[in-house]
């Protein structure tokens, strides 16, 4: 953790740091292939970390990163360890129902692509679908490389008017996607006590994002009907519901801190719909007047600000063209001036330094700033801009997470912390504890850090995280 903090290259198995450091530990993989001395890896290891343990301290000293290690990194790899323990009651049975409804729609959208197509071919082929699609249907394409049309789908979303085979394509997509990756995946990942025990890796992404992995539970879709039905399976223990938490616009409340625009902070202090204040600030009508597809485009280019967007990103996302969705950016930099400021002071401050922080002292160093390239420099500068807001989000539910942990262990409460997506919190709530639990996770969550505006938290229960959502 350490290591990771201090932006090491890092990998899954601490001998490949130790490695670096002049120690010759050899990796898991080959203590397996090699049937080698177990306790003999683990001596090598406890003793790695007890030699360089000062070392890494005095580094986190110098770098001011030692109270993001000792007072969030360590006591949070207690929770995720108790996390990963506990695991998550799964509904074995409700998944192969779905699987089976799910392979049904799958058959019956591939006829009635066959029909669109005039032939039966491999879907999954994009050789032979760009065949079907770019030469016997005769749609608009792009050149033809050496592996054939591109099917990728932002080829296809552009042709969504184009013929109602694609609509068809999408969908089988999606559908095979959730039998897969979903169904398959995680039916294949139950263990005999009839839960999912997903692993959290403390150590892989740059912003300090926690991510999940065998299976993953973090990327179940949501923005589909069938990915969220998934989560139906998701139960609680007996006598137990599952309460979720959610922050509400976490990063935009951060973002309108840190580049202290007024009238963003006021929409949050005075409970305002953000989006409908900022289309009516942009198009400078009253908030009453703000039609929904003004607050629909007010909406994508809030978030968009936060990573950079450009004119033809904002175009992609609404479906308009880049001079209209560049003109839409400028009059929001016009309306905030004082967020174009922001954002230029934070690129040109990542370009003196080389890297960026959240609130709490995370580092990103980030090397692609001084690439010749333009494109990559861009997308090094959109990095700058975006770390310190999604990294200081990530550091504030992790504190909420071990300090709801350790409010538990506490009041010696049955329930259970199971599951964190990003902004989200799923809770294994005992019947008889949920009123405390409610109002821990509200006045935990809502105080982790004072800001000059509320941080809010949405509450929802349910018989299984499909109704907790």
């Amino acid at each position: 953790i350490a290591a990771y903090l201090l932006e090491y290259n890092m990998k899954d198995d601490i001998a490949y740091l130790s490695n670096q450091l002049g120690y010759d530990i050899p990796f898991y993989t080959n203590v397996i292939k090699e049937n080698l001395n177990i306790e003999e890896i683990i001596v090598k290891k406890a003793k790695f970390i007890y030699n360089t343990k000062e070392r890494f301290e005095e580094e986190l000293n110098k770098k001011e990163l030692y109270s993001l290690f000792s007072d969030i990194e360590m006591p949070l790899s207690k929770v995720l360890a108790d996390m990963e323990l506990t695991g998550f009651n799964v509904d074995k049975n409700k998944l192969v129902d779905m699987g089976e409804e799910i392979k049904i729609k799958i058959e019956l959208v591939s006829k009635t692509i066959y029909n669109y197509a005039g032939c039966e071919f491999n879907i999954s082929s994009p050789i032979q679908l760009g065949d079907i699609l770019f030469e016997k249907l005769n749609l608009p394409h792009g050149k033809k490389g050496k592996t054939g049309y591109s099917t990728a789908a932002d080829v296809l979303e552009k042709l969504r008017d184009k013929h109602p085979i694609i609509e068809c394509i999408l969908e089988y997509r999606l559908l095979t996607k959730l039998y897969t990756t979903y169904i398959e995946g995680l039916i294949n990942s139950i263990f005999s006590d009839n839960k999912i025990h997903t692993i959290y890796t403390q150590t892989l992404t740059r912003t300090g994002r926690l991510s999940s992995i065998e299976p993953n539970l973090q990327n179940i879709p949501i923005r589909n009907e069938y990915g969220r039905l998934i989560r139906k399976a998701f139960i609680p223990s007996s006598d137990s519901i599952i309460v979720s938490a959610d922050y509400s616009q976490i990063e935009l409340r951060i973002f309108s801190c840190v580049a202290n625009v007024e009238s963003l902070k006021e929409a949050f202090n005075n409970n305002i719909d953000i989006h409908t204040k900022t289309a009516s600030d942009i198009f400078k009508v009253p908030i009453e007047a703000v039609t929904k597809d003004m607050r629909r485009m007010a909406k994508a280019v809030n978030f968009g600000i936060l990573y950079g967007i450009s004119g033809y990103g904002l175009s992609e996302n609404l479906g308009i063209n880049p001079k209209e969705a560049s003109r839409f950016i400028n009059e929001y930099y016009e309306t905030y001036p004082g967020i174009k400021k922001y954002q230029d002071d934070c690129i040109k401050q990542a370009h003196i330094d080389g890297f960026v922080k959240t609130m709490f002292g995370r580092i990103r160093t980030i090397e692609e700033l001084e690439n010749k390239n333009y494109m990559i420099r861009s997308g090094a500068e959109r990095m700058a801009l975006n770390t310190p807001i999604q990294g200081t989000s990530a550091d504030i539910i992790k504190i909420a997470m071990v300090k709801l942990y350790d409010e538990f262990n506490k009041r010696n409460l049955k329930s259970k912390i199971l599951v964190q997506v990003h902004d989200e919190l799923v809770i294994d709530c005992k019947k008889d504890e949920f009123e405390i639990v409610k109002s821990l996770m509200k006045d935990v969550m809502e105080n982790v850090i004072k800001l000059d505006v509320p941080l809010i938290i949405d509450i929802e229960y349910g018989n299984d995280w499909y109704q907790a959502k």
